[in-house]
């Protein structure tokens, strides 16, 4: 491996142990020299991980943090129990989650007590089903008493995928 991928790569982990957790960053790059990074044509930044040729992370530029893919919410789910970055809806509305619409604070049932507003998210049913990634919009405890309101803001549905 090169020096500047492996400069890149400790770039990566970092962001990701701050962002996710040190945890979840050795299941993330566990087989790092599976792993390509893509980089900006215009800034020359790291944007993109794949994972054998599937997108795994996405850096945003505007934040410096992560945004997940399906593949990582698999690997992630696979790894860990429940709550675990999660935020768990009720079987009922799956369908509707897995189209990519929004999560609503009265269909929650339970969700990881260190998430923050903002926080990368993974939306799983009852089962603990893959249904959407998105990010959390209020705090945990008012999603938990909330009767209205977002609770999740869905990027992308598993339908949609």
């Amino acid at each position: 491996m090169d020096i500047q991928k492996l400069l890149d790569l400790r770039k990566l982990k970092g962001i990701s142990d701050y962002q996710f957790s040190p945890e979840i960053t050795d299941i993330l790059f566990k087989e790092s020299e599976e792993l390509k990074i893509i980089r900006s044509k215009n800034t020359h930044k790291i944007r993109y991980v794949y994972f054998n040729e599937e997108l795994l992370l996405t850096l945003k530029p505007t934040t410096g943090l992560f945004t997940l893919s399906f593949l990582a919410a698999k690997k992630i789910l696979k790894h860990t129990n429940p709550p675990r970055l999660r935020v768990v809806v009720l079987t009922e509305v799956s369908p509707f989650i897995k189209k990519g619409r929004n999560v609503f604070c009265k269909h929650v049932v339970d969700a990881d007590d260190d998430l923050r507003p903002m926080d990368e998210v993974i939306v799983v049913n009852q089962e603990d089903e893959l249904l959407a990634i998105g990010r959390i919009n209020i705090a945990i405890p008012y999603i938990k008493t909330f009767e209205r309101g977002v609770a999740v803001n869905v990027r992308k549905g598993i339908d949609k995928y």
